[in-house]
């Protein structure tokens, strides 16, 4: 049976597993102000990176989706973990030791652990598959490699493998192992028929499949022996941790290469990413028995922090995706679908195709490594390489066949989403096809506003130029596209669909009321500086002027009641903003990952504590102005000269010297 996990474990887990790490992993971060870092969302399709996390507070939010926890909600998020198993699976990594109430254990079988039995599953193949590779019978496999390059270094860094042939090698092996019958049909590796369950791969040649983390989670195997009447290439089918429409093979050794460069190279096969890696390209990788899909633009587009502006000059420092193609038919119709896939990415994508047909791995083995970096700088803008694929199939020497061109390549250049480029390319079709720009331009146009009538967006970015997309733009900061933070000047985001006032959990307030402004900062600072708030005694002596009536806003006023269950300021030794989110209701949970993470709009970390004092003397100061306020009006309500009309003044008078000696102090 599983137990519950000790507290002071998952603590432990929270502390030592660095929130920016982990999510490092998956989603390219950058500074966003003092402490705080932003990148694309992995959770949500966004053009403007609103994903920020605040590795001092331990927290993460998505001021564009509203989703938001601490390390071991973004695992359980990212992964689709119940919480002990991702708590499982970074106490793994950080070195934490877990122990298990009331005589439990770590998940079974059947339950959380799972998914981590099936990691070791893979990492004991992968080993198994590696050693097999030296024996006797993997010559045929070792010829393989050595016939286009690879030698047994390259082998071991790319972790290539043999699978023997015979039934049972590897299921005897993973049984030995300690593995079930259950985790075995679980993992892919084996089949199953009518006498039991038997190998998958079976006298292939192995290349391990690992997500972003380095972890195995599948393989993609190479038919060797004539004899084989399987597919030329066998991969790991659909599992609980191999979903092939979100893997991309090579990405745990390129990820380095494709955050610093913001480039990205995809080509067809396994050998073509080892061909690229050893020849200097180190940003290549490749689908796994499937087409180059929605999923993996996200993958790429978070690694790269794609939120640049796409340029038509073939040097630009933006993002870049470089696909490489055969320059055959089937080629051809990939770029097809590529093209497709163009509208979600900002960054500029471009093809690269050998004259001959040659791939990167038959490169390198003919040419050398030069040949394939080569490849790489004859790229051309994949809008250019669709276009002039359409006009290959009319014959241009004829005006039958030059207006027929015109009538299919018109459309794709209408499809181009920068405003920008699209005339630019509707002059060179006009060049290629020997017609006048006015003419071309004028059919780019019409078929442009035949897509629109369609439905389609004539090439623009989704949502552009429509109503619910102006007002977004109307209330990015700075023209930054980002929805405001909750303590900006600015105007209040919209949301970009429906185009009403965003909110994340309870309405959203106002930031543009000075007074809501100065409540959310004051909980800003309460939730990422309470250090500094409980070691300031002059911030202490305010806070201790607060009381719920402060806060005019209900959600703010819920939170500081949970800051006031949780012990208050430096009462917490640990998870500070989780042990409010204890505290706090469901209603406003998501309000306080938001205040947690959201950047404080200062630059001196040295005086966070003087930062947090004029910030909550702020709010003491509309606090005590709506008392006074409170107490002329019982004055006038008591008339002159009355007892409580003079404890009113009393009163009052002490209020007013005490908001005199706060504006004093500055």
């Amino acid at each position: 049976m599983a137990g519950t996990i000790n507290r002071d474990d998952i603590a432990a887990v929270r502390e030592r597993a660095p929130i920016e790490d982990i999510v490092g992993q998956h989603v390219s971060l950058k500074p966003a102000g003092v402490g705080s870092l932003k990148g694309l969302c992995p959770f949500h399709d966004e053009r403007s990176p609103s994903f920020h996390v605040r590795p001092a507070v331990g927290r993460w939010h998505c001021f564009g989706c509203g989703e938001g926890g601490d390390v071991i909600e973004f695992v359980m998020r990212m992964d689709g973990l119940p919480f002990a198993e991702a708590v499982e699976y970074l106490a793994d990594r950080a070195g934490v030791t877990l122990r298990y109430e009331s005589g439990g254990r770590r998940g079974s079988e059947s339950g959380a652990g799972m998914r981590r039995r099936l990691l070791e599953a893979h990492r004991v193949a992968a080993e198994y598959f590696a050693e097999q590779l030296g024996s006797p019978e993997a010559r045929i496999a070792r010829d393989f490699l050595r016939e286009r390059g690879f030698d047994g270094e390259a082998a071991r860094t790319f972790g290539c493998g043999y699978a023997p042939q015979g039934w049972s090698h590897l299921t005897d092996h993973l049984r030995g192992k300690g593995f079930t019958e259950a985790e075995l049909k679980a993992s892919g590796l084996v089949s199953e028929g009518q006498r039991g369950v038997y190998d998958r791969f079976r006298g292939r040649l192995v290349w391990p499949i690992r997500e972003v983390t380095g972890d195995v989670i599948g393989f993609g195997a190479r038919r060797l022996h004539e004899d084989d009447q399987g597919p030329k290439y066998l991969n790991t089918p659909e599992t609980q941790i191999y979903k092939k429409s979100h893997v991309l093979y090579g990405i745990d050794l390129a990820k380095g290469a494709i955050r610093s460069e913001r480039t990205t190279v995809v080509v067809e096969g396994y050998t073509d990413v080892m061909a690229c890696h050893l020849a200097g390209v180190t940003n290549a990788v490749a689908t796994c028995g499937t087409a180059f899909g929605e999923d993996h633009v996200k993958v790429v587009r978070r690694l790269m922090g794609d939120t640049g502006q796409a340029q038509l000059k073939v040097g630009s420092t933006g993002a870049k995706v470089i696909f490489t193609f055969d320059g055959d038919e089937a080629g051809q119709n990939a770029a097809l679908k590529s093209f497709a896939l163009d509208q979600q990415f900002l960054a500029q994508t471009f093809v690269a195709v050998d004259p001959e047909g040659k791939d990167p791995c038959d490169l390198r083995q003919l040419y050398g490594d030069t040949a394939v970096a080569q490849l790489m700088d004859r790229r051309v803008p994949l809008f250019e390489f669709v276009i002039k694929a359409s006009l290959a199939a009319h014959d241009l020497e004829t005006p039958e066949g030059r207006v027929a061109a015109l009538r299919t390549a018109a459309p794709i250049v209408a499809r181009i989403r920068d405003t920008a480029l699209r005339p630019e390319y509707a002059r060179r079709l006009a060049g290629w096809l020997g017609m006048e720009p006015a003419d071309v331009l004028r059919t780019v146009s019409r078929s442009s506003g035949r897509d629109d009538a369609r439905g389609g967006t004539g090439g623009r970015p989704p949502g552009a130029g429509t109503a619910s997309a102006g007002r977004a733009a109307a209330s990015s900061p700075a023209g930054t596209g980002e929805a405001p933070l909750p303590y900006d000047d600015g105007p209040p985001p919209m949301d970009p669909e429906t185009g009403q006032i965003a909110t994340v959990g309870a309405a959203r307030p106002n930031p543009r009321d000075p007074v809501v402004r100065a409540e959310a900062l004051s909980l800003g600072v309460l939730l990422q500086a309470d250090r500094q708030v409980a070691e300031d005694p002059a911030c202490v002596q305010i806070y201790l002027e607060l009381s719920r009536d402060a806060f005019t806003v209900p959600q703010y006023g819920l939170i500081y009641d949970a800051i006031e269950a949780a012990g208050g300021p430096g009462g917490v030794d640990g998870d500070w903003v989780g042990a409010v989110l204890e505290q706090a209701g469901p209603d406003v949970a998501a309000t306080v990952s938001q205040l947690a993470v959201t950047p404080l709009p200062h630059d001196k970390p040295s005086e966070l504590g003087a930062y947090a004092r004029s910030v909550l003397a702020r709010l003491l100061d509309h606090s005590l102005t709506r008392q006074i306020a409170d107490l002329r009006g019982r004055m006038q309500r008591a008339g002159a000269g009355s007892e409580g009309a003079q404890e009113a003044f009393a009163e009052m008078i002490r209020l007013e010297q005490r908001r005199r000696e706060l504006r004093d102090a500055g």
